[in-house]
């Protein structure tokens, strides 16, 4: 049966299907350079990869296992809203291998941080035929667009890593922000041992849900602590250059009166540990994520803790419930990955993640 064919059974499938809380989905195969730009290059081929199964309270965990069934020859293509951070490029390097492994031709590209940009990717895609489209989105809101283009083109769209603000999303898969924010504030606070000090909190880009959730969190432990006082807040967009330049107008500003730095991802909180020590100082560092420079900061006393956040366990999880829509197959509409607290205690056990 020819793909045209098979795509418009799977139309009316899904039509009927999500009255049921089934869905049916479809995909290609590309990179996005730098600002401005997106190449294409090809990834396929076949056999085993790793699922991501949801348990009953809608929280899963990653596991390495048998390939996903029916995903040969899937055309299936994915915007992420950076290819510039480490963590986003461990989802983009797990999803080539997952797809190589399964045998599906995918298809990635970098939003550097444009949801405008995010937007006509997912109008390429459409065009090109894809059978189902990954979105991390930039913005909550402005990426929400993404997800109507989809839909009006009857293009299943599964959620990954960052959240977008429409119903009409696939399926998500990602990790609960608002409890790293919370585990972040009170590993802080369970360090520090006290209930009065002083803080600064670098954010993520404004309006992303993980932006969002992650400063709520914060802000639900403070709530218990009235005299754990935010001095400043600000975005450094992720960026480890941003944040060091950032900690280093807080120095000039509140010098000592800062005891410790709260910040929404590694990347940041490694760049204001470089205008720490910079200044001869030295400030306990917390962040999420995990990434490699983080674990060896964990492991040196540059930072106290980071949050460790699967990126292999969100993006094959994603990939595998766009095959299930593909196929028809029933699947969890949200699919949630737990985080994992890195201390000294357990470091070494993340030196070898990537």
């Amino acid at each position: 049966m020819k793909r045209n064919v098979v795509k418009k059974l799977l139309a009316v499938m899904m039509a009927s299907a999500m009255a049921a809380g089934l869905a049916a989905c479809g995909g290609s195969n590309a990179s996005s350079d730098s600002a401005g730009g997106s190449d294409a290059s090809s990834n396929s081929s076949a056999e085993a990869g790793s699922s991501a199964d949801a348990s009953s309270d809608s929280s899963a965990e990653s596991s390495s296992g048998g390939g996903a069934s029916g995903a040969e020859g899937l055309n299936i293509g994915a915007t992420y809203y950076t290819l510039q951070t480490e963590f986003c490029m461990r989802m983009d390097d797990a999803a080539k291998v997952w797809a190589e492994e399964n045998g599906v031709n995918y298809t990635s590209y970098d939003g550097n941080n444009d949801a405008a940009a995010q937007l006509e990717q997912v109008e390429t895609m459409i065009a090109d035929g894809v059978d189902a489209i990954i979105l991390n989105p930039q913005d909550a809101d402005a990426c929400s667009a993404c997800v109507d283009a989809a839909v009006e083109a009857g293009v299943p769209i599964v959620g990954v890593n960052t959240m977008v603000n429409n119903d009409q999303l696939t399926a998500y898969v990602g990790s609960e922000d608002v409890s790293a924010g919370e585990e972040i504030m009170q590993y802080m606070i369970d360090y520090m041992d006290s209930d009065a000090f002083n803080i600064v909190v670098i954010e993520g880009p404004m309006g992303q849900s993980a932006q969002l959730q992650r400063y709520e969190g914060i802000t639900n432990v403070l709530a218990d602590y009235p005299n754990i006082k935010i001095l400043a807040q600000d975005t450094a967009n992720w960026s480890r250059s941003e944040a060091m330049t950032l900690m280093e107008t807080w120095i000039t500003t509140y010098g000592d009166e800062i005891d410790a730095v709260v910040s929404e991802n590694d990347e940041m909180a490694l760049g204001a540990r470089e205008a720490i020590e910079a200044a001869g100082m030295d400030l306990p560092c917390i962040g999420i994520d995990g990434i490699t420079d983080a674990v060896s900061a964990v492991e040196s006393g540059k930072m106290i803790a980071s949050d460790f956040q699967n990126a292999e366990g969100q993006i094959t999880g994603a990939l595998e419930t766009a095959v299930k829509c593909v196929n028809g197959e029933d699947y969890e509409k949200e699919v949630w990955i737990p985080f994992e607290m890195i201390t000294p205690d357990n470091y070494q056990d993340y030196q070898n993640k990537y």
